[in-house]
């Protein structure tokens, strides 16, 4: 059986983020979940879901070329991928933010790549 990409405390979290963002609000949240490609090296940290369709998450993007940014990606489209080994986009069960979102764009645009 394959593992949700997101737990329902993860979703709830997404989702209220998600809320204050269309409310306008300016915030910077912790990013509730890591999913990442075992077999592409791509990588997203995501912080927040639209409650508009429950779909499209909004967070930090790394395809595994360098360039991460800042982005969103709707989650029916991540269940659909699979690497070159068709290992399926999985969520990282240990991730535990340790910082917000805008200290891990940082690092990663220094870096090239999200580190943890």
């Amino acid at each position: 059986m394959t593992q949700p990409l997101v737990t329902a405390e993860q979703l709830a979290q997404l989702l209220a983020v998600g809320a204050a963002r269309a409310a306008g609000q300016s915030i910077d949240p912790l990013p509730a979940v890591r999913l990442f490609t075992p077999d592409a090296h791509a990588t997203w940290l995501l912080a927040a879901i639209d409650p508009a369709d429950g779909d499209t998450a909004w967070g930090l993007i790394d395809l595994g070329i360098g360039m991460p940014a800042l982005g969103t990606v709707r989650l029916s489209d991540l269940a659909g991928i699979v690497g070159p080994l068709q290992r399926p986009v999985l969520r990282d069960l240990y991730f535990h933010a340790v910082r917000p979102l805008s200290e891990y764009v940082v690092l990663a645009e220094r870096d090239g790549s999200i580190a943890d």
